[in-house]
């Protein structure tokens, strides 16, 4: 377990290091730019956002799974990447002048050129970067990316400041994945492949392309609430919703995009070497609800506070729809590995039918109940998460050998420690109340006091999560001891 710990560490060091970048960058932009400049690149990055949603086409998630990844392989994902990015940079790039014309607006289509030079680079890091990540060796992908993202950062912001405008923007994307490249072929394992090759390009497309159409149903599930919400209450409600599902995403960006990174190389390492990742699994979902439950325990008692802290106070509506998400946001991340289980098992098409299924009943969920209003919307999506964790325990058992009571078994310990974490807070606030005289009182001290009470469950439970923290613990002491 001592490389997938190492592993995950770098990864969070890989994600809050390129956020605090994000947030700088986006500080400094906004004061220096104009509005009508950010507008420009805001339009032309919709259009390289829906060109990358094909341009990866699952190529990490097949090295990553594939059991006998050899040379040729690895040349085959090689091409087939370039087939498809280099495809879609052509897109863009003849497709600038329509969407230019389109908006009325030439300074679009320029951005939109400059953009496609980056999709004829991302292939020859593309398919390096993920070898990193089969291998379990997260070094060289963290250096790459705060390379990169130094690289953007300080291309935007010189740019920006020397009178470039968006165009400082659309370069420092193009330098940043040029960086990244660079650093990555530097780390490649002698031996690399590194011409593509057509042979064996078959069953890496037949495989990449349900990865790709999964990603692209599961784009459009996220989305659906609003569009449903949107069309029957107005767009008022879909301000609301936006503003309480943000609060849930917290907890995505800060953890489990970091997790999901780790979490299907660990899986399929295990499967690799002891033909089974059940037993993975259970410890993932175990250390995932550890975290995520009181998370979402403590925003659902404090959503009070949570919306006049980040938000103010003309979003309180958002508050009890806050609430009821977070019940669907727990029994989300119960099963928010399932589709990297699939995929390492080999389950692609299995994969993309469940997520095909989990959207529907998202979408019938929202429609059933909308008509009762916001809050009514939010019970139809906590509907369709209690149906879906079903449904996805249902395709787990089937093609990983996942059993229901060894998933209850290893979750038992995090509802406890939950229950333990939230109940100082959740006592605070039956007995004190919460409101707009001390809600940054609680939010804070509540906090503060919830995050200390789940360090003495974990201890007083002896959650299996405590053993990934010693090594931790160890060091502090020992640092300590020094100092």
């Amino acid at each position: 377990m001592s490389s997938v710990r190492r592993s995950l560490w770098l990864s969070l060091a890989d994600s809050y290091l390129g956020l605090v970048l994000q947030i700088v960058s986006t500080m400094v932009i906004a004061r220096v730019l104009k509005p009508a400049e950010i507008g420009v690149f805001a339009i032309a990055a919709v259009f390289s956002g829906l060109a990358s949603m094909f341009r990866d086409f699952g190529i990490a998630e097949y090295m990553i799974q594939e059991r006998e990844l050899t040379s040729e392989k690895i040349a085959a994902a090689l091409s087939l990447n370039i087939i498809v990015s280099w495809s879609m940079a052509a897109s863009m790039f003849l497709g600038s002048g329509l969407v230019a014309d389109f908006y009325k607006n030439d300074g679009v289509g320029t951005v939109m050129r400059i953009q496609a030079l980056g999709f004829l680079l991302v292939p020859f890091g593309a398919v390096t970067m993920a070898w990193f990540r089969r291998e379990m060796n997260f070094r060289p992908v963290l250096i790459c990316n705060l390379a990169g993202n130094l690289t953007a950062f300080v291309t935007a912001v010189g740019l920006a400041l020397a009178g470039f405008g968006y165009l400082g923007l659309a370069w420092s994307t193009v330098a940043s994945i040029g960086v990244t490249v660079i650093i990555s072929v530097a780390y490649r394992p002698a031996g690399f492949p590194r011409m593509p090759s057509l042979r064996g390009v078959g069953p890496v497309f037949h495989f990449s392309k349900f990865v790709t159409s999964m990603w692209i149903v599961g784009q459009a599930g996220k989305g659906a609430p609003e569009l449903i919400i949107g069309r029957a209450l107005g767009v008022v409600d879909v301000a609301m919703y936006s503003r309480a599902n943000g609060l849930l995403e917290m907890f995505n960006r800060l953890v489990m995009r970091s997790v999901s990174h780790v979490g299907m190389p660990y899986f399929a390492k295990c499967d690799r070497e002891n033909g089974s990742i059940s037993v993975a699994y259970i410890r993932t979902a175990s250390y995932v609800t550890a975290l995520g439950w009181p998370f979402f325990a403590f925003l659902a008692v404090g959503a009070f506070a949570a919306v006049r802290i980040v938000y103010g106070p003309q979003w309180d509506a958002a508050v009890p729809v806050a609430q009821v998400l977070c019940l669907a946001g727990a029994l989300d991340i119960v099963h928010a590995m399932a589709r990297d289980a699939l995929l390492v098992r080999g389950c692609a098409r299995e994969g993309n039918r469940l997520q095909l299924i989990l959207v529907a009943l998202q979408a019938c969920g929202l429609l059933l109940v909308v008509p009762f209003g916001l809050l009514g919307a939010a019970w139809g999506v906590t509907a369709a998460a209690a149906l879906g964790l079903v449904v996805t325990q249902y395709f787990l058992s089937k093609y990983i050998g996942l059993r229901t009571i060894d998933l209850l078994q290893g979750c038992l310990p995090s509802a406890l420690l939950c229950l333990g974490s939230v109940l100082p807070a959740l006592l605070w606030s039956l007995v004190v109340g919460v409101n707009a005289d001390n809600f940054v009182t609680f939010g804070v001290a509540g906090g503060l006091i919830t995050v200390a009470a789940w360090f003495v469950s974990l201890h007083l439970l002896r959650h299996p999560l405590l053993d990934e923290l010693a090594p931790i613990k160890q060091r502090v002491a020992s640092w300590l001891r020094r100092a």
